[in-house]
């Protein structure tokens, strides 16, 4: 039976608090439309259009009962119809209650099996409760009339949480140790996520050890190279024999986290992002991270990660040679991107000429050759410098502000370190709180699967 999974942003969880707990203590109501990501093993449903139930249009609302008009949810069933979107349905117990109750049963049997006849769709929908501390739990309705269990249900914001319905499974005792510092719900949390890692090089290598060893639940790995001898001093877990036979980066890291003997699950895909089964792929998964020198790239990645409503890490290292065997610069920067927050092109750091630069180099390399040489565009910047150090470092601040939003345990609020910086030629790091910008992608929010997929030509299957 495949995982299911519910996503919010930080800014929908937020607004359903405020509309199901106006401090009166009775139940009440919201509807919504999710984008879907239907995969082989998980079915994810991301909320792309939140409708709040007005108090006036509920005919009853008691501590533990609400009854209320679907005029509001006419609307969401024709675009759930025509475009193959999912219906939400959440409400509150403001008594605490910590499953779903008869009346409840009730309640869902009867909707739901309503939105199955209009919308025409054998695929599931889904039903909700947010307790008073924010807390939610779920599950999906079916076209049998069953009611199954949700397994998570994430919330992509400053603090990533994640809310599990069942047994993350056993970890070996060394890496039970981690809950000396972050504690046993943040260990169980890890070994529910499922983190794509998308770049296996300089940063990404290190990055990938460190979560594997922290006890990560599952992986996808993706590169579209193969391990050569000028990069052996850079890939964690690489060797002349790699080299030698040419394996893919990300067969190499799939090897070494077998050996760790976890039980972890690994996906591995030789290609690019730039790949419409790519893109499937790594929208399965909770959390992303950016390994990558390509602006194009990066902001292909930003943009599905606000199509899927997925926490997105962003690693970025500049090492500027000075032509004399030394390093005029040395900086390193970690990014987290909220689905609902800035984007890297809000925040400066690609523009879209450099973005089509690069489209151009990988579609028609010669017409890039004539442009570079009529200095119509700049080149794309290649064999950078590389030190396993700098890399290592950086690979480690992300990963600890993954662990700090599972798990917030420093002094000052997440939404301080939206970007943390160093540099490394000062000894000197710095943390930025994140712009006002809501995003260029912020209208494709929890859209999750259209044709093409999102919503680019390019990714035409």
């Amino acid at each position: 039976m495949k995982r299911t999974t519910l996503r919010l942003t930080q800014s929908q969880h937020v607004e359903l608090k405020a509309h199901l707990y106006p401090g009166d203590g009775f139940e009440a109501v919201a509807v919504g439309l999710c984008g879907r990501r239907r995969h082989e093993d998980v079915e994810v449903l991301c909320l792309h259009k939140l409708v709040p139930i007005p108090y006036l249009e509920c005919k009853e609302r008691t501590p533990d009962r609400v009854t209320w008009s679907t005029e509001r949810l006419r609307p969401l069933l024709e675009e759930a119809e025509q475009r193959d979107m999912a219906i939400l349905k959440i409400h509150c117990h403001p008594g605490g209650l910590g499953c779903f109750s008869e009346t409840d049963d009730a309640s869902d049997l009867d909707l739901f099996n309503s939105v199955f006849g209009w919308t025409g769709t054998d695929h599931p929908h889904c039903s909700a409760v947010m307790l008073p501390d924010g807390r939610m739990f779920g599950r999906t309705a079916h076209y049998d009339d069953s009611l199954r269990p949700l397994d998570s249900i994430l919330i992509a914001g400053d603090d990533i949480q994640l809310w599990t319905g069942g047994e993350c499974g056993s970890l070996p005792g060394f890496v039970k140790r981690h809950q000396q510092l972050f504690g046993a719900g943040t260990t169980a949390r890890l070994r529910a996520l499922s983190v794509a890692v998308i770049g296996c090089s300089g940063t990404g290598s290190p990055l990938i050890e460190q979560l594997a060893r922290l006890g990560v639940g599952r992986f996808v790995l993706v590169d579209p190279d193969h391990v050569e001898e000028k990069n052996l001093n850079r890939i964690m877990n690489s060797g002349s024999e790699d080299a030698y036979l040419g394996r893919p980066k990300v067969e190499v890291m799939a090897k070494a986290i077998a050996r760790m003997g976890f039980g972890t699950q690994v996906r591995i895909v030789t290609g690019t992002l730039i790949d419409p089964n790519t893109v499937k792929i790594v929208a399965s998964c909770d959390v992303a991270f950016g390994c990558m020198d390509s602006v194009e790239g990066r902001h292909l990645l930003n943009r599905l990660t606000a199509y899927y409503s997925m926490a997105y890490f962003d690693l970025g290292v500049k090492l500027v040679a000075d032509g004399s065997g030394g390093i005029d610069e040395a900086l390193g920067a970690v990014h987290y991107l909220r689905p609902d927050g800035s984007t890297l092109y809000d925040r400066n750091v690609y523009t879209m000429a450099q973005v089509k630069a690069e489209g151009l180099k990988r579609t028609d390399s010669e017409a890039y050759r004539e442009q570079v040489m009529a200095r119509y565009i700049q080149g794309v910047q290649e064999d950078r410098p590389a030190v396993i150090s700098i890399n290592t470092q950086i690979a480690s601040l992300a990963v600890n502000e993954l662990l700090a939003r599972l798990h917030p345990y420093r002094l000052d609020p997440n939404e301080e370190s939206a970007i943390v910086r160093v540099a490394f030629m000062h000894g000197a790091d710095y943390r930025e709180r994140e712009g006002d910008s809501s995003g260029i992608f912020s209208k494709y929010l929890g859209r999750g699967d259209v044709t093409p997929m999102l919503g680019m030509p390019e990714l035409s299957s």
